[in-house]
This record gives structure tokens, C-alpha cells and sequence, in this order.
């Protein structure tokens, strides 16, 4: 099982960490009375960079995956923005007609007048150990800073802004300093964590970099305790489609791309969590660990857990760049329910 500490850094092949894990103190909250959960049942949340929609699945909650229910937590997503068509026709189906299809310095003045919570994952191709490597100095990484400016127009109670693992790499210190140092000076009491996937039931070994951020009127946010056990594996999100067909419908088809190298001739362990379903990788998704054939579509969502009432309407490519890109359903759904708990009061 990994760990989570405080704040983060990785030198060379080493991760520093300080600040301690507050497992105690989520053990100290209170459970919510009535009039709280009336208060807290219809919290407000704007989501920036919303892809296809697995962060604000998570934290609207209501859904089941691998035979496990995850209840709405009491979030309601009221604005959205995303700037790809596809994406945004998949989010349309599956979570509302709120999303804005637009490039962000747009519909960054469409804001609504005010939110609970905003949330987001800004992009993160210029800081992924798969991209450039360029951090800020890339055209997309400077785009978080539309999730400062929008913290800063609806001063909501929290916030939570997510990137990738490789924001911790020594190359990314200087870019990782002036990211914090922009939301630090929000004023909002600060969380900085490196979390992995597969701590909290999501079935791949995929790392990402959170930044919340909690209002100093309300408690400063803790963060969601790893589920004990092992992780769910390749074979247990997977195995009970083995002997289906392709299904267009159902997302339950697959790139005949041929074997390549490095990470496009990956094959999956049955006995272990998948490998991080990647965005761009033209085709070159990982193999099944048992079938000879590339993983389908259906089949990475689940490693993501998506919930298999999650409709791709797009063809495959699109798909697997939404997929790809999205946070985690489950994941996310952790973060909710453990930032819930932080403003309660």
C-alpha cells in the first residue's frame, strides 16, 4: 500500500516529504447531523478543464463500480467548461447540458456570480514524463492559472486543482514552486499530495499531484485515508469480459495497432493493478494480460474506473484521449467525500 505525506518532492529518484498524515484527526470528525446534511446536500461546483467528466462524476457520487456503490455526496456541478467537441458531446450524455464548449480565455467571463467549490485538472502535457517536458515555458501548462482566476472571482470554500505525478520531478521545481506560490497567495489554507490510484480502489497504478485549497473560515482539508487491503487488479476490474464481443456501443472495441516498443508493447498482469492509461498514445494502448489483442476501450474505462453506465459516443481515438485524460471516478470520489468533511461548518 503507498503512503501519503504532507508536502512532497522528488530529487533524483528520491521523494522528500514533510507534514503528517492526519488519519487521527479524520478519525475525531463528527458524523453530520440533520441540519447539516440539509445545508450540505446541494453544495455548488464549477469545473474548469472538465474533459468527458471523471472528476465531476466523482464528486457528484450516485454511482456503482465493481459491484461497490458510491453515493452522491451532496455536490452538484452547476458550470463546466471544456474545450474539445468530443469530450464535451460525452459529457453532454452522461452528466448535463451545463458545459461550455469554449477555449477557457473565453469562458472564463461566463462564469456563474458564485460556487461552493471549483475544481479542475489543469493540462498536463507539458509536465507528463510522456510529453515535451517544457513546464511552464509549454503553451498549456500556463492554463492553471484560469483556475487561480476563477478561485479569485467566486471566492469559494475550497478548491482542488489536479495534475500529474511528474509535477513533483526535480526538472519541474521551479515550475512547481511558482504554481503553489499562485494559489498560496489566495489566501486559502493549502494541501499539497502526491496520491496513488490504486490506494483508493481504482484499479491502475496511475500517480497524480492534488492541490486543495480550503477557505480559513472552514477546517483545513484532510486528506482521504488509503482503503486497507490490496489493490484491485487487472483481473479483477477485466475478467467477466473475456468472453464478450466487440460492442461499439458499449466502448467494447480495440486498436489493432501493432506491436511496438517501450510502452506501446506493455501487457498487463493479471495479479496486478493496470499500468496508467495514457492519452496520447496513438493506438498503442497496453495488451491484454491473457487475450492477444490491445485492451478495448470499455476495458481501459474500467481501469479508470468509469462505471460501465458511462456512455463513449465518440469513435476510438477520441475515446481513448478522453479516457486518457480523465481523473478517476473512484479517486475523485474520495477527494469529494474527504473535502465534504472539511467545510461542513
Amino acid at each position: 500500500m503507498g503512503r501519503l505525506a504532507g508536502t512532497t518532492e522528488r530529487v533524483g529518484s528520491t521523494l522528500r516529504t514533510s507534514g503528517d498524515f492526519p488519519v487521527a484527526e479524520m478519525a475525531k470528525m463528527k458524523p453530520l447531523d440533520k441540519t447539516t446534511l440539509n445545508i450540505m446536500s446541494n453544495l455548488s461546483v464549477v469545473s474548469l478543464f472538465a474533459g468527458c467528466g471523471g472528476m465531476d462524476l466523482g464528486f457528484v457520487g450516485g454511482f456503482d463500480f465493481l459491484g461497490r456503490k458510491y453515493a452522491s455526496t451532496g455536490f452538484r456541478i452547476v458550470w463546466a467548461n471544456e474545450l474539445n467537441g468530443d469530450a464535451c458531446r460525452t459529457y453532454r450524455q452522461n452528466l448535463g447540458p451545463h458545459i461550455v464548449e469554449n477555449d477557457i480565455r473565453q469562458a472564463i467571463d461566463l462564469l456563474p456570480p458564485e460556487a461552493d467549490v471549483v475544481i479542475g485538472g489543469f493540462p498536463c502535457q507539458d509536465i507528463s514524463i510522456n510529453g515535451k517536458m517544457r513546464g511552464l515555458d509549454g503553451e498549456r501548462s500556463s492554463l492553471y492559472t484560469y483556475i487561480v482566476e476563477a478561485v479569485k472571482r467566486l471566492r469559494p470554500r475550497a478548491f482542488v486543482a489536479e495534475n500529474v505525478g511528474g509535477l513533483l520531478l526535480a526538472k519541474h521545481k521551479a515550475t512547481r514552486e511558482t504554481i503553489l506560490s499562485d494559489f498560496s497567495a489566495l489566501g486559502y489554507q493549502m494541501d499539497f499530495r502526491l496520491y496513488r490510484a490504486e490506494d483508493y480502489g481504482v484499479p491502475q497504478t496511475r500517480e497524480r499531484v492534488f492541490i486543495v485549497g480550503t477557505r480559513t473560515d472552514y477546517r483545513r482539508f484532510a486528506a482521504p485515508a488509503p482503503l486497507f487491503g490490496p489493490p484491485l487488479t487487472a483481473h479483477d476490474a477485466l475478467a467477466d469480459l473475456e468472453q464478450c464481443e466487440e460492442d461499439r456501443a458499449f466502448a467494447h472495441i480495440w486498436s489493432r495497432a501493432a506491436k511496438s516498443g517501450e510502452q506501446g508493447g506493455r501487457q498487463l498482469r493479471a495479479d496486478r493493478p493496470g499500468y496508467t492509461i495514457r492519452a496520447e498514445c496513438h493506438g498503442n494502448i497496453q495488451f491484454h494480460y491473457r487475450l492477444p489483442r490491445r485492451i478495448s476501450m470499455r476495458e481501459a474505462a474500467r481501469l479508470q474506473s468509469f462505471p460501465d453506465t458511462f456512455v463513449f459516443p465518440c469513435g476510438l481515438r477520441a475515446t481513448e484521449r478522453q479516457i486518457g485524460n480523465a481523473v478517476p471516478p473512484v479517486l475523485a470520489w474520495h477527494m469529494a467525500m474527504a473535502l465534504k468533511q472539511s467545510i461542513e461548518s
